[in-house]
Parts: C-alpha cells; structure tokens; sequence
C-alpha cells in the first residue's frame, strides 16, 4: 500500500496543478450566453473611438446610433439585424453614403428585442429602397435603446 500511497498523492497534486491552469485561461473571456433564449445577432459597427467627446463629434451625422464602452473604448453600432444577408444590405447602404462599417456578432437573450427585430428584418428583406434602409435602421436602434438599455 505504502508504494501506491506517492504515486497517487502525487498525481492528485498534479491534476489540480492543471486544473488550475486550464481554468486561469477562461477568466479573462468573454462570457459565453447560456440561456435557450440567446440569439446571435449582426451588429453594424460604426468606429470605435478613445474619448467620449470624440465620439459625439463623430456620430453628429447619424440620427441614432448605440454605443458599448469595453476596455475603456468606445464602440458605436448603427445597425442590428439578425439575418447575414440584411447585414451586408445595411453595411451597403452606409458604404453608398461614404461610411466604413464593420459587422460584429453578438449575443442577446432579450427575447422581446429578438421578436421585433424579426418583424424588422422580414421588412427589410422586402427592400431596397434606401430611405427605407434609413429607417428601418433609426427604428431598430430606437427601440433597442427603449428595450435593451432601458432608455426612453
């Protein structure tokens, strides 16, 4: 028994070693959603900017727009859809108008946010009217700053 008793202390000394490892390398990530709710949707980035003030200065010309602040940055998102195609569609019509815009993914679980934005993405699926993309876009980010951010 004596021979095992090393062999096993010390094997158990090395699995928590490495667990402990293994695990130090998940903490910085971002979280993963876990709910059945969570839908990936297509967020349409607009610039990513290092001061508050600079921002503003520089989303003047959209009538709505979002904005995240991660790691002291701030990004600024002028269009969400759910579908890849309205996405590129959207990222088209700000291209059109002399705007470089990048798509970002990401996760939301506010099902209500979810089922309006399908409403939306069915509209604008239907067309390819720009005031019509204008709009829709306005609409879609209005309600989620009502919805999602609470704001009125």
């Amino acid at each position: 028994m004596r021979k095992y008793l090393f062999p096993m202390i010390s094997s158990l000394f090395i699995g928590l070693f490495l667990a402990f490892f293994v695990i130090k390398q998940y903490e910085n990530l971002d979280g993963l959603a876990v709910s059945s709710n969570a839908k990936e949707l297509y967020y349409i980035q607009r610039g990513v900017y290092s001061d508050l003030e600079n921002m503003k200065n520089n989303m003047k010309d959209f009538e709505y727009y979002i904005y995240n602040t991660e790691d002291n940055m701030f990004y600024t998102y002028i269009g969400i859809t759910q579908d890849k195609d309205n996405a590129l569609k959207i990222q088209n019509y700000y291209k059109s108008l002399g705007y470089d815009t990048y798509i970002k993914q990401k996760i939301t679980d506010n099902q209500n946010f979810v089922s309006l934005l399908s409403k939306y993405d069915e509209i604008l699926k239907g067309t390819n009217d720009n005031d019509s993309i204008k709009t829709i876009c306005n609409q879609v980010i209005n309600r989620y700053e009502e919805m999602v951010n609470n704001k009125n």
